[in-house]
């Protein structure tokens, strides 16, 4: 095989086959010093490789299309040797076309977060059942949750297919020890954001994720007022929502999203929309930002 020809069978091999996840990982031991610190760092590589080697669909990402998004695991306690009680921050980006803006599409912070590990041990994760230690699980769980929010964001109940596959890795946690993904848990948990996520009541949220990235974000550089007035016209459809009894997800669209729509709305040429509407839409849904964020709104 000549040189050339074999360069480019590398090239297009790792052009192909790359994975879905360009991930950063963080363990914070800070609050628990005692014992075997060199486990965490070990856990950190671990998973990292974990997320970003492993196969996650049956689609061909290029190097530019994968998500970047970040794990930090903050370790409150060690009940023992192989035990960990953690808070989990996930945070991912998506791009806005023709531009070098990232914007924030899922920040979570699960505060229930017990797994296993053992040092070295491999990372397995089957999604057909339980591994029994709850770190896979729950990395899984939200590896496919921010497919889900990346994939709602470019097409109209384009996650549909992901949100499925962390259902089933949360309905296999149901009945197991680990907090954090009963029902039972609360409106928080893992089981009822996911579920509450695919019930069509809620099918105006997942509405709101495409019209706001790909009508709104994704059209900022070409026509300014009409991408304004389609964010809009997004944020006031969530208005149907306020009256929804404890819907988590909307809690989480409104963490991410509060500054990146202040920034929208306080500066370039003004929208023609109704946003004395908006701001009333956001104060009713999330009024604990009305302070800090929604009266900074002007334009």
């Amino acid at each position: 095989m000549k040189v050339a020809q074999m360069l480019f069978f590398i090239v297009f091999s790792q052009f192909v086959f790359s994975q879905e996840f360009l991930a950063d990982v963080q363990v914070d031991y800070s609050q628990v010093q005692t014992g075997n610190t060199q486990v965490y760092g070990t856990l950190e590589s671990s998973l990292k490789n974990f997320i970003n080697k492993t196969k996650w669909t049956d689609k061909n990402y290029k190097s530019f299309e994968k998500i970047r998004c970040s794990f930090a695991i903050i370790i409150n306690s060690r009940p023992s040797n192989d035990t960990f009680e953690a808070s989990l921050i996930v945070q991912s980006m998506r791009p806005v076309y023709n531009s070098t803006y990232f914007s924030p599409a899922l920040n979570i912070n699960d505060t229930k977060f017990t797994f296993k590990y053992v040092q070295f041990e491999p990372l397995v994760f089957n999604e057909r059942k339980f591994s029994g230690k709850n770190l896979t699980d729950v990395i899984a769980f939200y590896l496919y949750t921010i497919l889900g929010f990346d994939a709602d964001s470019y097409a109209p109940n384009g996650g549909q297919i992901y949100f499925a596959k962390a259902k089933a890795i949360a309905d296999n946690a149901q009945n197991q020890s680990f907090p954090g993904w009963n029902f039972l848990d609360g409106y928080r948990s893992r089981g009822s954001f996911i579920t509450d996520l695919l019930k069509p009541q809620n099918s105006e949220f997942r509405l709101v994720n495409y019209n706001y990235h790909r009508l709104g974000l994704d059209m900022l550089t070409t026509n300014e007022l009409n991408a304004k007035n389609q964010i809009i016209k997004s944020i006031n459809l969530l208005g149907k929502l306020r009256n929804t009894f404890q819907f988590y997800a909307l809690d989480v669209f409104m963490t991410t999203k509060k500054q990146e729509i202040v920034d929208i709305f306080s500066g370039g040429n003004p929208a023609t929309g109704n946003i004395a509407e908006m701001k009333n839409t956001l104060n009713q849904i999330s009024p604990a930002n009305t302070n800090d964020y929604w009266d900074k709104i002007k334009k």
